[in-house]
């Protein structure tokens, strides 16, 4: 009550992030939602239609029949369109699964084409059947055309929907397209470059402390996301230092801990705080970008699983890690920690450093292409690049993994010339050594 001496709980929001999130999430993953909306915008563009040329007398000037046999040839044709299209969806996202990985599945469904597409044929679809069925005395002239001439829209759409759907799921262009997803992400969740960050990190003092409350989580799946400024705020109003267990792409079951509260923070709700947190069956690349990492690296994996022993593949993988490993090395990464206004501790979190993403990258590609000169020449380049390329400070961690290098060509390479060969760096894997390399084959 007002004017109370008893302390008030902090209000609920209306609308909590995690909800935002998740309606967020549903329309960027969701496949059936455009064309349910494109049904529903078909009948009304038709009942607007039929409602303005009935009145004005715009008919074509052909028999109800000749009508009638037009719009249901339309109308077929484009339930079948529609069939076709599901159906080379269903496969493209099999096929993709199987050679790439099924970690790649949810980009298919997140594909802008795809959606467009699918929405624009079942809009036409329902249109002509709207049409059809309104067809009584006359034949509507307006709506008719739009009939006709959009299913020849839609037939020049479909051929470049399957020029566009064959050509992104071709290794190379799957793991370029989660390379510049996984940059855009790299971006956004580290702004600042090395070289902004002077002074090095303060230490955390919340762990010092044995937290005077545990939040526990209630469902089971992999942490996708948080909401760091509200948990700053909520700290800040609270007078307390909140602690996020899990980090970003952990799994977490219900019961674990999901929160260490450290202060009297007897005002905050459970609630509040679970609704700072999105969690659910897979990772997604929104605050994740190892996950990038994890995609690429899996896809280079299957590559070279002795069932399909395609190095190229691998190469391709290698070339997108590369540029990855460039973005992260030049930027500051988070040290876990986020202050509020008044420059006081208020959120802990945990976030991979350096030798998590590098290690990520090159130890299973190097275990399972052991046997292959192309990818350990690729690797090495790579690793050489990033060294003579990235603040001296990333090196040490890329110098161990060269030494590994070496030691891995020695123990599966008997020649020595196959482990000279190995031991040399070149960006192409094989043949495209580098003049370097190639000056001291010549001396």
């Amino acid at each position: 009550m007002p004017g109370s001496n008893e302390p008030q709980t902090l209000g609920e929001q209306p609308v909590s992030w995690l909800q935002r999130y998740r309606i967020q999430l549903f329309v960027r993953n969701s496949l059936w939602l455009l064309p349910a909306v494109a049904i529903v915008a078909a009948l009304i563009s038709v009942s607007l239609l039929t409602r303005f040329e009935g009145p004005a007398g715009s008919q074509v000037n052909i028999s109800v029949d000749t009508g009638r046999i037009i719009m249901s040839t339309v109308a077929a044709s484009l339930f079948s369109l529609v069939i076709l299209v599901s159906s080379a969806v269903l496969l493209a996202v099999q096929l993709a699964s199987a050679q790439l990985t099924p970690r790649i599945i949810a980009m298919v469904y997140r594909n802008t084409l795809l959606k467009l597409c699918l929405a624009l044929f079942v809009f036409s679809f329902t249109f002509s059947v709207a049409v059809l069925v309104r067809i009584e005395d006359t034949v509507p002239r307006l709506a008719s055309y739009i009939a006709a001439y959009g299913f020849l829209i839609d037939i020049v759409l479909f051929v470049v929907f399957i020029d566009r759907i064959g050509k992104t799921l071709r290794p190379s262009s799957a793991v370029r397209t989660v390379g510049l997803a996984g940059r855009e992400v790299i971006r956004a969740v580290y702004p600042s470059l090395l070289r902004d960050q002077s002074e090095p990190a303060k230490p955390v003092e919340a762990f010092e402390r044995t937290p005077r409350r545990v939040v526990t989580n209630n469902t089971d799946g992999a942490v996708l996301a948080f909401d760091l400024k509200g948990l700053v705020q909520l700290a800040q109003e609270s007078d307390c230092v909140i602690e996020m267990v899990p980090r970003v792409g952990n799994f977490i079951a219900a019961g674990d801990p999901l929160f260490w509260v450290y202060g009297d923070a007897h005002r905050l709700t459970d609630s509040r705080l679970r609704n700072s947190v999105a969690v659910d069956q897979e990772r997604t690349l929104e605050q994740d970008p190892m996950f990038a990492f994890r995609i690429i690296v899996d896809i280079a994996s299957k590559a070279l699983s002795p069932a399909i022993n395609d190095p190229t593949t691998a190469v391709l993988a290698i070339d997108q890690l590369h540029h990855l490993l460039r973005e992260v090395g030049k930027r500051y990464l988070a040290e876990g920690y986020e202050r509020d206004s008044g420059d006081d501790i208020r959120v802990v979190f945990r976030t991979p450093d350096w030798e998590d993403f590098v290690q990520t990258a090159t130890t299973e590609i190097r275990q399972y292409g052991g046997d292959s000169i192309q990818v350990q020449r690729r690797l090495r380049a790579m690793l050489k690049d990033l060294i003579e390329t990235l603040p001296a400070e990333r090196a040490s961690v890329l110098q161990k993994e060269l030494a590994l290098l070496k030691t891995l060509s020695t123990r599966a390479f008997p020649d020595l010339d196959d482990q000279s060969l190995a031991q040399e760096d070149d960006p192409q894997g094989i043949g495209g050594s580098s003049d370097e390399t190639d000056r001291s084959h010549t001396d």
